[in-house]
């Protein structure tokens, strides 16, 4: 590769001495660089009369195809450069952590920088940085994923929600035993027994309406058709607008925490600091339960 860059300058230059001087070397190592892709490439590329020089037929053959290369090269490289500054910035995030938290407050970030386009995916899977285009992802896990630059934004609590009048219907909720009242909703994610008081006593049986997701368990409450468990970063906004209501004041922290992570290498990229800074305002601003 310096070979050939050496080469496109000689060649430019007609000159070593001058090609030297443009690359900032001696005329040795121009010389140098040259005798060895003659040697590589098994054909002379230059005719030397004295002190001057002409291109070959095969230095005239070769040269275009090189100034080609070289010149997608730097733009490559330019275009990296200030993708690094601006430009798409792709993130990967879990589908209701989007919905519920992330998307209300996103005319935010984009008031705040409108240079920065964000591309936004939704997975649950963990992140293959090394084989996707993504530069950062927003995971819930139980600790710092192994390999990656991580830092915890907020922590995670579940809690039951109804409507009021589902509310109003079968009176408040204390223990476990008011729940028999309740038509239950739930996932796999959100299940009773992460709800309930370990004293409650064995024997309890997970019933009621079981989706697979948890957008569809809060849907499913703000449409009255049953007492949710949800987690706090999902109901908080319909909580304040009024659509469903609390049905206990007893909250249980999740095991699971929310976590931006991305290669160490991209943490320094000007738009991911941009978007880390407003993430961590964000999720300080956030109330707890």
């Amino acid at each position: 590769m310096n070979g050939l860059r050496v080469f496109e300058s000689v060649a430019s230059h007609l000159s070593f001495t001058e090609a030297a001087e443009a690359l900032h070397v001696t005329p040795a190592a121009v010389s140098m660089q040259i005798r060895a892709l003659e040697q590589y490439l098994r054909v002379p590329l230059f005719r030397r009369q004295g002190r001057s020089i002409t291109l070959s037929t095969e230095g005239e053959l070769l040269l275009p195809g090189v100034r080609r290369g070289l010149g997608t090269l730097q733009q490559s490289m330019r275009q990296l450069r200030q993708d690094r500054l601006s430009g798409a910035l792709s993130i990967s995030t879990i589908a209701s952590f989007l919905q519920k938290w992330l998307l209300p407050r996103l005319p935010q970030f984009h008031d705040r920088h409108p240079e920065i386009e964000l591309s936004i995916h939704t997975s649950r899977t963990p992140v293959d940085f090394a084989s996707s285009d993504f530069h950062a992802a927003l995971r819930m896990s139980t600790g710092p994923s192994a390999g990656l630059y991580n830092e915890k934004l907020m922590d995670e609590w579940f809690l039951p929600v109804c409507t009021p009048e589902l509310l109003a219907k079968h009176g408040p909720l204390r223990d476990a035993a008011d729940l028999k009242r309740f038509p239950l909703l739930h996932s796999s994610d959100e299940e009773w027994t992460l709800w309930l008081d370990p004293g409650s006593g064995p024997g309890w049986q997970e019933r009621g309406t079981a989706f697979d997701d948890s957008l569809t368990v809060l849907a499913g409450a703000e449409q009255g058709i049953g007492l949710a468990l949800t987690r706090w970063s999902l109901a908080a906004q319909d909580l304040a607008s009024g659509r469903i209501v609390r049905a206990s004041e007893r909250t249980v922290p999740c095991p699971r925490a929310y976590y931006f992570v991305c290669p160490e290498m991209y943490v320094t990229m000007p738009k991911v600091q941009q978007l880390l800074a407003w993430l961590r305002e964000m999720a300080a601003a956030f109330p707890r339960p």
